[in-house]
């Protein structure tokens, strides 16, 4: 692992190691994939401001997102189908993030279930619900993250209706895998992938078979969760949510100035700038474009943070910089766990730790905490 230098190198081995199928999950986007291209794309057009002849000593990258210490403002985002990147997947990848001093987001369509993660952890770890059209499932998840001890809830809205990812039906995605021919071709050209397979049990969403009503096999978990995404979710839903809930709660998927000023006065603890990695509405603005404008809109009143796009560690600072207290990384940890298990996921945040901190030195800046709009040309 330590021969990846960058973001880039674990995705080409995470390409080589890991089923086209699964692999393809996590590399696309909705339609024509414009906005997924963007989230990365206009990182790039940010400059920085070089400093000089300043102290670089006794640097810091520690600091707080929603009243939690992190040893970087970078948690990992929730993503489905992490599991079949690598077996036990999001178990490797909450103990990395565990171990290295940074939050870890569960998602409700995980391989391993809430209970899988916390068996092996021993400090909270955040839960992204998706709020189903059958209630009583929704209450349970809600029910079992506060079981599980989980220290916030990640309540995700853009994803009434599925957006259309032609990669995933063009490759007949499924959990477990359907064994077609095709399926068994891409299966069987990664080895590796299958032997860890083998070693365990966990192949299908965690958190519904066994759960949900009437989920017992492929068939119908594919039926249920075709139909279960709740079309008529709406403002007025978060109360029940957050009154069910009991603890902190972060609203992902704002990428408007007018949703992000109705955010106010949910009671959420902070807001998620985010156009779900691209996945949901091509066409839209991509995150970093729309942070900026975000926070102007509310202010110092809730805490933002930001999603989509991260490749790099200068790509955390520039988010720092226009306001974010702190970023989440689903593709590039992705990457590192199909490249190498825990073992990537640990690389892809030294990669993005290393970058962060050297990047902040030559900026001119000794703890993150000072970075603003000053450490950008054009924004000072």
């Amino acid at each position: 692992m330590e021969q990846a230098l960058t973001i880039a190198d674990l995705k080409e081995r995470a390409r080589r190691r890991v089923p086209k199928m699964f692999f393809e999950y996590a590399d696309s986007g909705a339609w024509t994939e414009g906005t997924y291209r963007a989230n990365e794309e206009d990182f790039h057009k940010i400059k920085l401001r070089q400093r000089v002849l300043v102290d670089m000593s006794n640097r810091s990258l520690e600091t707080e997102m929603i009243g939690e210490k992190v040893s970087m403002p970078v948690a990992l985002a929730p993503t489905g189908f992490t599991g079949m990147q690598h077996a036990d997947g999001e178990m490797l990848a909450a103990q990395a993030a565990e171990e290295f001093g940074v939050p870890f987001t569960l998602s409700t369509m995980s391989i391993c279930s809430i209970e899988d993660v916390r068996s092996v952890t021993t400090k909270p770890f955040w839960f992204q619900l998706y709020v189903m059209q059958d209630k009583d499932f929704v209450y349970n998840l809600i029910d079992r993250a506060k079981a599980a001890g989980c220290s916030a809830l990640v309540l995700t809205l853009d994803l009434q209706i599925l957006g259309q990812r032609h990669k995933d039906i063009r490759n007949g995605l499924s959990a477990p895998p359907r064994f077609t021919p095709k399926h068994l071709w891409q299966m069987a050209t990664r080895p590796f992938w299958c032997l860890d397979m083998l070693g365990t049990k966990r192949h299908t969403f965690g958190n519904i078979v066994g759960h949900a009503k009437g989920v017992t096999d492929l068939s119908s978990l594919s039926s249920w969760t075709s139909e279960q995404f709740d079309p008529q979710l709406s403002w007025k839903d978060i109360e029940w949510i957050r009154d069910r809930w009991g603890g902190k709660l972060i609203l992902k998927g704002i990428l408007d100035e007018e949703d992000a000023r109705m955010s106010l006065g949910s009671g959420a603890d902070a807001i998620i700038v985010s156009n779900h990695g691209g996945r949901q509405l091509d066409g839209a603005a991509s995150s970093i474009d729309m942070l900026p404008r975000i926070v102007d809109a509310v202010g110092d009143k809730m805490e933002v943070h930001l999603d989509g796009g991260i490749r790099s560690g200068q790509d955390v600072l520039k988010a720092i910089c226009y306001g974010a207290k702190g970023t989440y990384i689903g593709r590039p940890f992705l990457y590192g766990l199909g490249a190498g298990g825990k073992a990537g996921v640990r690389r892809a945040l030294e990669i993005i730790r290393k970058e962060l901190d050297v990047t902040m030195a030559l900026c001119g800046e000794r703890d993150i905490k000072n970075l603003s709009r000053k450490n950008l040309l054009g924004d000072a």
